[in-house]
């Protein structure tokens, strides 16, 4: 891949400045954020004075349970044609949970939230990785996130986690060194360790973002200026790897251009400062057959084939022998395959299904733990999920009053700590803009707010949103139902 150079994380808020720093070569912009037919004039601005922007997805939550979206991944696909761009970039992490998998009502984070670092997550990252690489025109970059939680009974190293995905999946790494330095002091993770254990030659780029101590534990906030222990992790980095791209993140609390200025230079100096790297920049490694397991181990597409006949019982797998068997066993040639049930329609389930199940099961206990108040599952640090539960709740209430300034002007200063009330216990289900309907709702069939100026304000903004009808099914429907009703009787 071409060399990216330095860039910024390009925002609406910060779009002038943006114009006028000098040397920056490149942007990247929030993929959810902006409309492939209607690309902001400041980007298509600074495309046509041939910037490089990359769409940086924050939704697919590939490491969720489920298989990716295929709608998520055609909007990405359609913004990285769209853009033009040289690559797309996601997160390794997951976003969501419950729904089918555990018969439970799905419910949604508003954050990027870890996986455990075990061989069912490793398995279920590496299928989504190479079902969203397969759809996506332009290749995939995936990035390390920063976390509040250790998970208990975690089987590797975020380095070696990473490596493997690297080497099953030959997907790039966009490497976050403040996420690096936020794992040192939440969960003691040195991040020397982590880079000495990561296919450096797989990076992509580099993100550099600034945070914030508080409650004994690191925030990465991207709203506070990048501080001298995470350009030491970038130095750290960069004797190791030239990194074919760094980019400046800043989401919030936006600070004056020359302050940012000021932020890119400090950039370009550990750039500039840094030792020869012991590692050159190289395209990242292909993908290559795993050793073959009696468990079955899916392995990159192309590699894995199988020879023989499905039996009696229908079920199709490998074993460590590879010979053929009366129940259906086939033979391998060498690497594993994917063990395969066939139904009456001759479809075949992944071997991840078992660990999709599993992972399900473990990600909607923690979601509910933060989002919903339900205990905190056994093993986790339970004043970190609290911690982690409060930041959460806090996000989404800013969240909401940004994208439905109307709702913080009618309610007022009842805005922040009604919001706080009525989302410690109702997990957000449809991302912010129904939250904020929901949210309304919720107050209106309440029979708030007392002021009758600003009940009437919230009913009418509510009633300009909602439509003629409410959405059907479910206890929204039937809420919404009720506040029609309420509002009828007045």
């Amino acid at each position: 891949m071409d060399r990216l150079g330095t860039g910024i994380g390009w925002r609406p808020e910060i779009a002038d400045g943006i114009a006028e720093l000098p040397g920056v070569d490149w942007v990247e912009v929030v993929a959810e954020n902006i409309c492939p037919g209607h690309l902001p004039p400041a980007v298509q601005a600074l495309r046509a004075r041939g910037t490089t922007v990359v769409p940086h997805g924050v939704s697919l939550g590939l490491g969720g349970a489920e298989r990716p979206d295929p709608g998520r991944l055609a909007a990405l696909a359609e913004r990285a044609e769209a853009l033009g761009a040289p690559l797309v970039t996601e997160h390794i992490a997951f976003v969501r949970a419950g729904g089918p998998l555990t018969a439970s009502s799905a419910m949604e984070a508003g954050h990027l939230l870890p996986l455990p670092r075990t061989r069912d997550a490793l398995d279920v990252l590496c299928e989504n990785v190479r079902i969203a690489q397969d759809a996506l025109p332009v290749p995939l970059a995936v990035e390390n996130i920063a976390a509040l939680v250790n998970w208990p009974g975690e089987e590797m190293t975020e380095g070696q986690f990473l490596a493997e995905l690297v080497e099953r999946t030959g997907v790039r790494l966009l490497i976050d060194v403040a996420n690096l330095h936020t794992n040192l002091v939440n969960r003691n993770e040195d991040p020397a360790t982590a880079l000495d254990e990561l296919p450096v030659e797989a990076i992509a780029y580099v993100h550099v973002a600034g945070g914030i101590e508080r409650d004994g534990v690191w925030h990465d906030t991207h709203a506070h200026p990048v501080t001298r222990p995470v350009l030491d992790v970038l130095a750290e980095l960069c004797a190791r790897v030239t990194p074919p791209g760094v980019l400046l993140e800043r989401d919030e609390d936006f600070p004056a251009t020359g302050e940012l200025a000021a932020e890119l230079d400090a950039i370009r100096t550990v750039l500039k400062e840094a030792p020869t790297p012991t590692v050159l920049p190289a395209p990242a490694p292909a993908p290559v057959p795993r050793p073959l397991r009696a468990t079955g181990v899916a392995v990159p597409r192309g590699l894995a084939t199988a020879t023989g006949t499905v039996g009696a019982t229908g079920t199709a797998t490998t074993t460590a022998t590879g010979t053929a068997g009366a129940t259906g066993t086939v033979t391998a040639t060498g690497t594993a395959t994917a063990t395969a049930t066939v139904g009456a329609t001759g479809t075949a389930a992944s071997t991840t299904d078992a660990a999709r199940q599993r992972l399900a099961v473990a990600q909607t206990a923690l979601l509910s733990a933060l989002v919903a108040g339900t205990p905190a599952p056994e093993g986790f640090d339970r004043r970190r999920l609290l911690i982690h539960s409060r930041a959460l709740t806090a996000k989404r209430a800013s969240v909401v009053a940004k994208i439905a300034p109307e709702l913080p002007d009618i309610l007022g200063g009842d805005y922040r700590p009604g919001f706080l009330a009525y989302a410690r216990h109702r997990p957000m289900r449809h991302g912010y803009r129904q939250d904020a309907m929901d949210f309304a709702v919720h107050l209106l069939a309440e029979g708030r707010p007392a002021d009758p100026d600003a009940h009437r304000r919230l009913t009418q903004w509510w009633r300009d949103r909602a439509g003629p009808k409410p959405p059907r099914g479910g206890p929204a429907h039937r809420l919404a139902h009720a506040v029609r009703r309420a509002l009828h009787r007045r």
